[in-house]
């Protein structure tokens, strides 16, 4: 009974650390995607790339609260999320050209 129990912690333990390292990797790219930040030719692509970062955070907040057993971190991410998709129709609504878009 005691090897069973073993394992099932085992898997949890396994299952934590997948997640904790996903969480890792979403970071990683997040932290490529800030070069579009930076060096974003046009305003809308600073803006794509910033609400990349937002969702990306948000993926790392569900990650870290799945593999920390800390549900209050869900609570977080969804704030975030939705002070994300605010910040993208701010943007939107200040950068509205009545003209139409102009590409590039």
């Amino acid at each position: 009974m005691a090897a069973r129990e073993r394992t099932v912690t085992t898997m949890s333990d396994l299952a934590n650390t997948v997640m904790l390292a996903a969480a890792a990797i979403v970071v990683v790219l997040a932290a490529i995607v800030l070069y579009r930040v930076v060096a974003g030719p046009t305003t809308h692509d600073r803006v794509v790339a910033v609400n990349v970062i937002g969702t990306s955070i948000v993926i790392v907040l569900a990650l870290l609260s799945a593999g920390l057993d800390r549900p209050e971190y869900l609570d977080i991410a969804i704030v975030y999320a939705l002070l994300n998709f605010v910040l993208s129709l701010v943007v939107g609504r200040f950068t509205y050209q009545s003209d139409g878009v102009k590409w590039r």
